[in-house]
């Protein structure tokens, strides 16, 4: 089947999470990424750990379905190789340290003028202007920036988020200024320069708290798994130990829930809970009454009865637990993608389409491509001989 970005070729100066996160999703849809990386070790992230078959988790995940091009950039040779490949690219996607694509003469005014075409991507902590322009940037930082921090963990101890949600944050809004940067060429026939800041990208995900504390208001406070103003939501223990969240958001299913969950129609109308306000302002009494209940029930019961009522509800999972989850088993997300370790099992992107099936290709090893990509540049195997010896791939 045609794929959406059959045709187009990224060039991704890239490491880390935020740039390989958007170019994997790019690859996804069909286009060819070139993965440029150091001679030897490639991108840092390749190292963070060795959980996946000797190989780093945050690696694999955001590498499929790319070629590694390796390329010592400081040297002038590597230089003139990119030059060459920019040349028949889409797309060049960067992340490196501020100001370093600049200095290479590698930004968008410089490119601009001999490849009109091209979508330039930066993605940088803070922008490519501003006072924080030049600051060193990495996930917690900006959680910690974005006011992220303030409002997640316990009312004793902030926490940052398990997974590098600014990082993903920034990563998605960059695939998605891409996808619209092809779309306006396609009207314009004219490149575009996106530059993608993580702090704006995670400040836009914290618009709900900001508003919130609009105009001096306090802010919500940090209530662990639990909602900050509504009330009940988040997790409660079942009598075997296991726990359930469940979410309430209108009157009726609070009476749904008293009547069919609690087999206790009167704590609906009780003064203390008859509205989310008193819930709120009387967790403590209502958490009380509620695990109560649970506590006679097992963990299956007590879904059970939530299902029946059709009150939201969640088992907290585990990542066992999500490994096998049999939503993810029926609905078939799961696949086998190649590595240089061997296959690893990998999920589909999330949206499921009729019209093609996503890109699912291996992950690349270190400058696996390199030798392929410079001869399809018209290099001869002397001339890569050479850039080789002197480590410039």
């Amino acid at each position: 089947m045609t794929r959406p970005l059959d045709g187009i070729t990224v060039v991704s100066l890239e490491h880390a999470i935020a740039a390989p996160f958007c170019t994997r999703q790019l690859a996804d849809l069909g286009a060819r990424v070139i993965k440029v990386e150091r001679p030897g070790a490639g991108d840092f992230a390749r190292s963070y750990d060795n959980r996946v078959k000797g190989q780093a988790s945050h690696f694999v995940w955001t590498n499929r379905s790319k070629e590694s091009l390796t390329l010592d950039l400081k040297q002038a040779p590597a230089l003139e190789v990119l030059t060459r490949l920019l040349g028949q690219a889409d797309v060049l996607v960067q992340n490196l340290a501020p100001g370093a694509a600049a200095r290479m003469g590698l930004s968008f005014a410089s490119l601009n003028g001999v490849h009109p075409k091209l979508i330039v991507c930066d993605i940088s902590g803070y922008g490519d202007d501003g006072p924080y322009r030049d600051k060193k940037a990495y996930d917690l930082l900006i959680q910690s920036e974005a006011g992220f921090l303030s409002v997640t963990g316990t009312p004793e101890a902030p926490s940052k988020a398990g997974v590098s949600v600014a990082d993903i944050a920034a990563g998605m809004y960059a695939c998605t200024s891409i996808l619209s940067a092809l779309l306006l060429r396609g009207k314009t026939g004219q490149g575009s320069h996106i530059d993608v800041s993580m702090l704006e990208a995670l400040a836009e995900w914290m618009s709900y708290p900001m508003y919130y504390a609009h105009a001096g208001a306090p802010p919500p406070p940090r209530t662990a798994a639990t909602h900050a103003s509504i009330y009940p939501y988040g997790p409660f223990q079942a009598g075997d130990g296991g726990t359930v969240m469940l979410g309430l958001q209108n009157e009726r299913e609070w009476k749904v829930f008293c009547t069919g969950v609690l087999n206790d129609a009167a704590i609906a109308t009780d003064p203390r809970f008859d509205s989310n306000a008193r819930r709120n302002e009387n967790r403590d009494a209502l958490k009380a009454l509620i695990l109560d209940v649970f506590g006679t029930l097992s963990t299956e019961q007590v879904v059970a009865r939530l299902d029946q009522a059709q009150i939201a509800n969640a088992r907290m999972n585990d990542m066992a637990g999500l490994w096998s989850h049999p939503q993810l088993k029926a609905r078939q997300r799961w696949q086998s993608v190649g590595s240089p370790a061997g296959d690893i099992p990998a999920l589909l992107p999330p949206g499921r389409s009729n019209a093609f099936d996503y890109r699912m290709d291996p992950v690349p090893a270190v400058g696996q491509h390199s030798e392929a990509i410079l001869r399809e540049l018209g290099h001869s195997d002397a001339q890569i001989s050479a850039l080789r010896a002197v480590h410039a791939i």
